[in-house]
C-alpha cells in the first residue's frame, strides 16, 4: 500500500526530532523521485552498489544512514557522485538519510541497538539535556569481562572486533557510540566508564585506553550501523504498508 512521499518525510523527521540536531549533512529527503512510495530498500550508505540493488528492485525510495552533500565536500556533481545521482533521478527513487538523528533515536537508533546487542536492558544518552549528543551509556547488571563483550560482539556482528586492554578485565559501566566515534573516549573515561565502545579506532585510540586506564573495543563502523536503518525500514513497513528490503553491502571498516 503506497505511503505519499511528503507524509512519509514528514512521519520521519517528527519521528527522529530532526530539528534538535546540528549535523554534517542534510538529513530527511536529500534526493527527490516519485510522489508515492510502495517499495523501501534500505542500507548503511547510499553507495552505487545499493542503489543498482534498489533499482533491481523497483524501489521507490531508499533510506541510508551514510547520504550525500556532507559539509566541506567538493559540491560538484562529476564523476562518482555523479552517476549516483542520474541513477537516482534515472529510476525517479527517492533517497531519505539520517544521521546523527538516527544514532540518537532512543529505541530505533544505532546506539540503542548496540546497546541491546551488548545485552544491556536499561541505557540512554550520556548527556540526557542534550538529546542530539551520540553518546551512550549502560550498566551490567551482573559485571561480565572484557572477553566475554568482545566475544558476544563478534558473534552478533558477525565480523572481527579489536579489543584494548586485559581480557579479564571485569566490566560493568559502559560508553559507546556507533560508527566513527573513537574521539569520545575522553568522555567515556571522564564519565568513569570501565569500557568504552565504537566503530573505529585510530593510533592515539590505544594510547588513551592504556593511560586513562579504560578497555577500549572497535567493533566496526559499518557494522555497528546497520541497526537504525533496518529498524526504521520495519518501523515504516509495519506503520505504512510499505514493502521494505534491507540490503547489507558489506564494508570491512
Amino acid at each position: 500500500m503506497p505511503i505519499g512521499r511528503d507524509e512519509l518525510s514528514m512521519a520521519l523527521d517528527a519521528e527522529l526530532c530532526v530539528e534538535r540536531f546540528k549535523d554534517y549533512c542534510p538529513n530527511g529527503l536529500q534526493v527527490e523521485g516519485k510522489a508515492e512510495i510502495a517499495v523501501l530498500v534500505s542500507g548503511v550508505t547510499a553507495c552505487q552498489a545499493l542503489l543498482d540493488r534498489a533499482v533491481a528492485l523497483q524501489a521507490d525510495a531508499i533510506l541510508v544512514h551514510h547520504g550525500y552533500f556532507w559539509r566541506g565536500e567538493d559540491q560538484r556533481l562529476v564523476g562518482m557522485r555523479a552517476r549516483r545521482i542520474k541513477t537516482l533521478l534515472t529510476a525517479d527513487i527517492n533517497l531519505f538519510a539520517y544521521h546523527l538523528p538516527l544514532d540518537c533515536h532512543p529505541t530505533l537508533g544505532n546506539n540503542a541497538g548496540l546497546g541491546q546487542a551488548m545485552g544491556l536492558t536499561e541505557f540512554g544518552s550520556i548527556n540526557p539535556n542534550d538529546k542530539s549528543h551520540p553518546v551512550f551509556q549502560g550498566s551490567f547488571v551482573k559485571a561480565q569481562t572484557l572477553t566475554q563483550i568482545a566475544e558476544g560482539l563478534r558473534g552478533e556482528l558477525q565480523r572481527e572486533v579489536i579489543m584494548v586492554g586485559s581480557g579479564d578485565t571485569a566490566v560493568t559501566s559502559v560508553v559507546w557510540c556507533t560508527g566513527g566515534g573513537q574521539n569520545y573516549i575522553d568522555e567515556a573515561a571522564d564519565a568513569g566508564a570501565d569500557l568504552f565502545v565504537t566503530g573505529e579506532i585510530s593510533e592515539q585510540t590505544v594510547h588513551v585506553a592504556r593511560e586513562r586506564g579504560i578497555a577500549f573495543i572497535a567493533a566496526g563502523h559499518h557494522a555497528t550501523e546497520r541497526y537504525g536503518v533496518r529498524r526504521l525500514g520495519s518501523w515504516i513497513a509495519d506503520h505504512y504498508g510499505v514493502q521494505h528490503h534491507f540490503i547489507d553491502i558489506d564494508s570491512p571498516a
